[in-house]
């Protein structure tokens, strides 16, 4: 796996790409409905701790066809591999030293990696890994995942704004705000999307995972993880971001930038231990120089 990348700290603000589809202004008749409902409560409950190389600066994950696709970032050391959960990866590829590595989506024999602010999302070959084109877009690379419903692209970039992309061009097809009892959520980092319509996403700087309806763009779900590492491993560990369900179950595999083990969870209610209905998670991010910018990839 790669080796751990510097964590660049650039100042100011992103602001969010502007959307075509999703929210729009409330009506004073609007503001005089009843609330929306809160999400869901959720927490993690884990089911087993694997082992997770501390020097890859994670910034996706994937499973598909029974293997389990990682993505790593920082300038010099961004890669892709693939290969058994927990174990050595059986292929791998790195970008330019030009690049810094962000999200990926495996759609079948394609495998789309993002990176941060160069614009450019790389096509690979997903049993190989080889690169076979690269396109360009515009504005940041976070997360990346495909919804099952239409085969679109789900991209996030830091913001509250997901955006739908074709999975064969990688054109812009529409965007949505994600909002929370009303009020939009910012942060949306790394993501995956499960089912139809369901997209999970970490959200940037905290501890949890939300679970969003991209029919509406309304969080459903909010997630706990806060107790998946020790004390003692989060002091060189960064935060979560690394989501993969598991196809065929209820369960997740879990993990982090520069963490040392992956876990594989189901998430439940907070309230009991049966199964919720799908959600996710986070962990919060840990820079001695003070806190990050959201221009900083998290």
């Amino acid at each position: 796996m790669a080796a751990g990348a510097v964590i660049f700290l650039v100042g100011g603000q992103q602001a969010p790409p502007p959307h075509t589809e999703g929210i729009s202004v409330a009506s004073d008749s609007d503001r005089r409905q009843p609330a929306p409902s809160p999400p869901e409560r959720l927490r993690v409950k884990i089911l087993q701790s694997l082992p997770h190389d501390p020097r890859a600066f994670t910034q996706g994950l994937e499973m598909a066809a029974g293997i389990l696709y990682e993505s790593t970032g920082g300038y010099g050391t961004s890669a892709v591999m693939a290969g058994p959960a927990g174990k050595t990866p059986t292929a791998h590829a790195r970008l330019p030293a030009g690049l810094f590595g962000e999200g990926i989506s495996v759609l079948g024999p394609r495998l789309w990696q993002l990176t941060w602010r160069d614009g450019i999302a790389v096509e690979r070959d997903s049993r190989t890994l080889a690169e076979r084109r690269r396109v360009t877009y515009t504005g940041e690379g976070w997360g990346l995942c495909h919804r099952r419903r239409d085969g679109r692209l789900v991209m996030s970039d830091g913001s509250a704004v997901l955006t739908f992309r074709a999975p064969a061009t990688f054109a812009p097809t529409g965007s949505l705000t994600v909002t929370e009892r009303g009020r939009a959520v910012p942060g949306l980092n790394e993501l995956e999307c499960v089912g139809a319509d369901t997209v999970y996403a970490n959200i940037y700087w905290t501890d949890r995972i939300v679970r969003i309806d991209t029919s509406t763009g309304t969080v459903t779900g909010s997630i706990d993880a806060t107790a998946l590492l020790t004390p003692e491993e989060r002091q060189n560990a960064g935060p979560l971001n690394g989501i993969a369900a598991i196809p065929g179950t209820d369960e997740f595999l879990l993990t982090g930038k520069r963490w040392p083990r992956m876990f594989r969870v189901r998430f439940v209610s907070e309230s009991g231990s049966g199964s919720g209905s799908g959600s996710s998670i986070g962990l919060r991010c840990r820079q001695r120089n003070g806190p990050r910018s959201p221009s900083v990839p998290c």
